[in-house]
């Protein structure tokens, strides 16, 4: 199954109408459409992350610079950036628009990627973190719109699971 460039351009569309300036990202199956359209557009900045928790600080100082940010992420890229979440965007009330590709989850055919599926939102909800699943191509700009002003309002992360019914076409 091929990732959609349909849907990607849609959240593609959705952080650029949220006027996302700055996203960061490492190379991802999921995000491989969204990474290319963030590089390739002039007026975005992409950050090309050597590891997950580097987008966290990209964040925090987007935000210190009054300059919207978005982070993409795997599910285990999550999980290795919750150090920074806790002691930089929650301690000091950063606001985080996270995008989380949901690997593990129902229908995960990869064994590797199923505990980081069973982990993803126990843990965002022990951080206390709000979780959109995002999985209806038409509910894209209205949940990425909701989840940025949450995040902006609340001085706090905010997770958006990008699931595979989004990501993905038959």
């Amino acid at each position: 199954m091929p990732v959609s460039l349909a849907n990607s351009q849609r959240i593609y569309d959705a952080l650029k109408a949220c006027d996302v300036k700055i996203i960061s990202a490492l190379p991802e199956t999921w995000l491989v459409h969204l990474i290319r359209m963030a590089d390739d557009d002039p007026e975005m900045t992409l950050v090309r992350i050597a590891k997950e928790e580097e987008a966290i600080g990209i964040s925090a100082g987007a935000h210190l610079a009054g300059v919207q940010s978005a982070c993409l992420m795997q599910n285990h890229g999550f999980l290795a950036a919750i150090n920074p979440i806790v002691s930089l965007a929650l301690l000091y009330k950063i606001p985080l628009l996270m995008l989380i590709s949901y690997r593990g989850h129902m229908g995960e055919k990869d064994p590797w990627q199923t505990m980081g599926g069973l982990t993803t939102e126990p843990l965002l909800r022990a951080l206390n973190i709000p979780i959109w699943h995002l999985a209806n191509p038409d509910d894209v700009a209205r949940r990425l719109k909701d989840a940025q002003t949450l995040a902006n309002a609340a001085l706090h992360p905010v997770a958006v699971l990008l699931a595979r019914e989004l990501m993905w076409e038959d």
